[in-house]
């Protein structure tokens, strides 16, 4: 088993970004999903069963992958 995280901020997104992600659906500054699952793909399938996100913009951002044999800081979060 591994941890995924997939983060995305629109803190300094501005309309010369057009290609930008939008990973959940509602209006957000920031998105955070974790996710404990085999592989990237069963990670996504059960986000898949998390309505509001967007499994497919969600695949153009690489996870930080983290593996339960090792200790890790999981999460960091600083918002300014």
């Amino acid at each position: 088993m591994k941890i995924f995280i997939w983060r995305h901020s629109k803190l300094f997104s501005s309309w010369s970004m057009f290609d930008e992600p939008h990973v959940y659906q509602d209006n957000y500054l920031q998105a955070e999903i974790v996710v404990l699952a085999n592989s990237e793909s069963e990670a996504l399938d059960l986000i898949r069963n998390e309505k509001r996100w967007n499994v497919e913009e969600l695949r153009r951002i690489t996870p930080r992958v983290l593996p339960l044999d090792q200790p890790a800081v999981v999460s960091q979060a600083i918002q300014y």
